[in-house]
C-alpha cells in the first residue's frame, strides 16, 4: 500500500461520492486529510467520522472553491490546523445538465469552467509557492472519460473537462523542475449518489459497452489517486490515467 504517512492532503468536494472515497483512501494510507465541502456540513462530518473511526486524521472545511476569498481562508485554516499541504486533489463539481446546441448558452459553459479551470487555479495558487520552496507536491485533477467519448448534448461539461486536461499538462511542464507532479485521473461512469435516480437499464447499457463488461466502483478511483499521490509515482507527471475498464484508449 502506498505510504502517505506525514503528508497533508486536501480533497475538494469530499463530503460524498468519489470525493469521500478519495479522502478515505488517502487517510487509510496515513495522510492527514482536509475534507472540503460546500453544501452539507453533516455529510462532510460523516466523511471525517469515517476516517477518524478507522484511526485516521481529518477535519472538515467549508469553502466555495470558485470563490477566491473562501479558498484563501480555507488554505490558511488547513495550514494552521494540519500543516502545509503536500497533496491537492481537485475533485469538486456541481450540477451537470445536458444541453442540446439549440439550448446551450455561454453561461452553461462558464458554469463548468468555474469548477474545472477557475477553481483549480485558485487552489493551486495558494499552495504552489511553498511546494516550490520544498521541491515537493502532488496535484491531482479528477477528470472524466467524456472528453474522449464526446458525449452528445453534453458539450458544456466536455469542453471544461478538456480545458482541465490542458491545465494538467501545462502545469506539469511548468512545475516539473520543482519536483511537483501534476496528473489527472479520468474515471468512467462510477455510480455515486447523484446517479441514484438513473434508470438501471441505462447503467446496464453502459456496462455492456465497457470492455471489462462492468462498471467500476469508488475504490478503483481512490486507489489510482493514492498511487499518484505517493512517492512511487514521483517520476510520473503530465499524464491522464483513465480508470474505466478499457472504455477509452490513448
Amino acid at each position: 500500500m502506498n505510504d502517505l504517512s506525514g503528508k497533508v492532503a486536501l480533497v475538494t468536494g469530499a463530503s460524498r461520492g468519489l470525493g469521500r472515497a478519495i479522502a478515505m483512501g488517502l487517510a487509510a494510507r496515513g495522510a492527514k486529510v482536509a475534507v472540503n465541502y460546500f453544501g452539507s456540513a453533516d455529510l462532510a462530518e460523516q466523511t471525517v467520522r469515517n476516517i477518524t473511526s478507522a484511526g485516521g486524521v481529518a477535519q472538515a472545511y467549508k469553502a466555495d472553491v470558485r470563490d477566491e476569498t473562501d479558498v484563501e481562508r480555507m488554505a490558511k485554516a488547513i495550514t494552521t490546523s494540519l500543516g502545509q499541504l503536500d497533496i491537492l486533489v481537485l475533485n469538486a463539481t456541481g450540477p451537470q445538465p445536458f444541453r442540446s446546441i439549440e439550448k446551450l448558452t455561454w453561461r452553461d459553459c462558464l458554469d463548468q469552467l468555474e469548477f474545472f479551470v477557475k477553481s483549480p487555479l485558485l487552489l493551486l495558487k495558494q499552495v504552489v509557492g511553498q511546494m516550490k520552496e520544498r521541491k515537493y507536491g502532488r496535484i491531482i485533477n479528477i477528470g472524466s472519460e467524456v472528453f474522449d467519448k464526446g458525449v452528445p448534448e453534453f458539450s458544456n461539461y466536455v469542453c471544461a473537462k478538456g480545458a482541465q486536461l490542458g491545465l494538467t499538462r501545462s502545469w506539469a511542464m511548468e512545475l516539473a523542475p520543482f519536483q511537483i507532479t501534476v496528473n489527472l485521473v479520468a474515471p468512467g461512469w462510477i455510480p455515486t449518489e447523484r446517479h441514484d435516480t438513473d434508470p438501471q437499464e441505462m447503467k446496464d447499457a453502459y456496462a455492456a459497452g465497457v470492455p471489462m463488461k462492468h462498471m467500476g466502483d469508488h475504490s478503483d478511483i481512490s486507489a489510482a489517486v493514492a498511487f499518484l499521490a505517493s512517492d512511487e509515482a514521483k517520476f510520473i507527471t503530465g499524464q491522464k490515467i483513465s480508470v474505466n475498464g478499457g472504455n477509452s484508449l490513448h
